[in-house]
């Protein structure tokens, strides 16, 4: 009887300790925060000295979809990963030590689209939604709009200045966010002449693919997705033979793999379709690399073959190899598209796991490069109806329930919820009863509060991670098409040269007051 009552009393400290939150027995002491505290202040004054040197490499991390309630639950999931309770972790673009706020809007839309912004973000003037490469003054899906209206790149202002330049992608190559580098499209989904109207292919229009390869001839590291979009219609894959959703597409009948290997045949050009293929290349001796793992986009990180996908860490660290060579620098766009899938599937876990994977190949990057010649932007094109809360206790898990019933309906409910989406489901009249399902499923769809077939873009700001040279332009409030803006002033590309000085080889930048005053104090010594 005592032994069983004991065990009863066991049983319930073991519970009530499993619900207290835990947390390092070190925080209970004010002497740890105010360490803690210090050393950032520390740390922070030293950021009076400013990075004002030229930027010789500039890399761009997108997280598509990527707002600031995923940036946190990434973190939370980071560290949850890594055996800590997770608020306390920092993700990689956290250390970054400037940060500002992105007004994502497009020109003719409140919430935006992933075309109008990566045109804002990449061409450096806002844009109409579903528009890559053009003004506002083109509309979308009329082909006789584009003509006149299309605006250059930073990617086309580095390759113009001698730069490297790279896009890397988990989504296709010729998606939203990478065709804005190089095409000029009235419709974001134009990605082969299949998809573009016919009145549109015969008044002269490109479809995106095509302009992958056309526009700038001579990216020098592709690497995403899309397969399918390059080979004539009807193709097989070489990686699923069998499945007709992902043979090739083009009405052309032109093979673009193809042509872009006679192209480049007397350079390093390689073509790879697969992880293996990518990893025994030796990057000192490429000078090209095109590489389409997908027909379509990469699978989810949780899905990925290993064996036969790379991760997105892998692929840039492959890129940042290749582009470094170049003694003039080089310019990577990097995008974490499928951030921006999961969470329009109401797969919160699919969209966290591609944030914390993103994360990790900014940790890469950072290895590979210096802060003082390497300026590198973390963003993201607009956020999502996403958002997490319910008062759970310290540690809990990001994907799970919170601690408290509904006083409404008396029945759990997740942390992590949709203001609108797939996830939104009636059993018997009333909301679902999440705690029968497996919450915890890397696909579970979590509940919305209004049922859409596909979730929504959320229309608030997005943050602005900034480091390495003139990193600290970025801060405050901006417009999303002054990133692009800041970058080429860092690196005097573009617009930017005047406020440039050589001398010696080398060259450093600094504000145009600053090189006025230099100038000045210069002529005044020679009169």
């Amino acid at each position: 009887m005592k032994v069983t009552a004991l065990l009863l009393v066991c049983s319930c400290l073991i519970l009530e300790s499993l619900e207290k939150p835990l947390f390092p027995e070190q925080e209970k002491d004010p002497k740890f925060w105010n360490s803690w505290a210090q050393q950032t202040l520390i740390n922070a004054v030293t950021l009076q000295t400013l990075n004002v040197n030229r930027a010789k490499n500039l890399i761009f991390f997108l997280g598509d979809g990527m707002g600031v309630p995923t940036v946190t639950a990434a973190r939370i999931l980071k560290g949850q990963r890594n055996g800590q309770s997770g608020e306390e972790t920092q993700l990689e673009m956290e250390k970054f030590p400037f940060v500002s706020l992105a007004k994502t809007y497009n020109t003719d839309a409140q919430v935006a689209d992933s075309a109008g912004t990566a045109t804002a973000f990449l061409c450096g003037v806002k844009a109409n939604a579903g528009t890559v490469g053009v003004s506002a003054a083109a509309v979308r899906a009329q082909c006789n709009t584009t003509r006149g209206n299309e605006v250059k790149s930073i990617l086309k202002w580095a390759k113009d200045a001698g730069k490297s330049v790279g896009i890397v992608t988990t989504t296709r190559v010729n998606h939203a966010t990478p065709s804005a580098a190089y095409a000029h499209s009235v419709d974001r989904e134009w990605y082969s002449d299949h998809e573009m109207p016919e009145d549109a292919v015969q008044a002269g229009c490109k479809d995106i693919a095509r302009q992958l390869f056309e526009n700038i001839p001579d990216i020098d590291v592709i690497m995403g997705g899309g397969r399918k979009y390059m080979f004539p219609k009807n193709t097989s894959d070489v990686e699923y033979p069998n499945v007709a959703k992902y043979f090739g597409t083009r009405k052309d009948g032109r093979n673009l793999v193809q042509e872009w290997i006679d192209g480049k045949k007397d350079k390093k050009a390689h073509y790879v379709w697969n992880k293996r293929q990518l990893l025994s290349l030796n990057p000192n001796n490429v000078q090209y690399l095109l590489g389409l793992f997908e027909p379509a986009d990469l699978p989810y990180d949780l899905e990925r073959n290993t064996e036969s996908d790379p991760s997105l860490t892998e692929m840039v660290e492959v890129a940042i190899k290749i582009l470094g060579k170049n003694p003039l620098g080089f310019y990577l766009l990097v995008e974490g598209g499928r951030i921006d899938h999961g969470h329009h599937d109401g797969k919160a876990k699919q969209a966290l796991h591609e944030a914390v994977e993103m994360d990790r190949a900014i940790g890469k990057a950072d290895l590979m490069t210096s802060v003082h010649d390497t300026m590198t932007v973390v963003t993201a094109d607009h956020s999502h109806m996403f958002n997490f809360g319910g008062y759970t206790d310290r540690g809990n898990t990001i994907f799970g329930l919170a601690p408290m019933l509904s006083d409404v309906d008396q029945m759990s409910f997740t942390s992590i919820l949709y203001g609108n989406g797939p996830g939104y489901k009636v059993v018997r009249g009333s909301r679902e009863n999440v705690s029968t399902v497996d919450y915890m499923d890397n696909n579970y769809q979590a509940q919305s509060a209004v049922p859409l077939a596909m979730e929504t873009h959320g229309g608030e700001d997005v943050a602005v991670f900034a480091k390495g040279p003139m990193a600290h332009l970025l801060h405050g409030v901006h417009e999303q098409n002054y990133i692009p803006h800041v970058m080429a002033y860092a690196a005097c590309i573009g617009q930017n040269k005047d406020h440039c000085m050589l001398g010696n080889g080398a060259e450093n930048v600094r504000p145009l007051i600053a090189s006025v005053v230099v100038l000045f104090t210069v002529s005044q010594l020679l009169c």
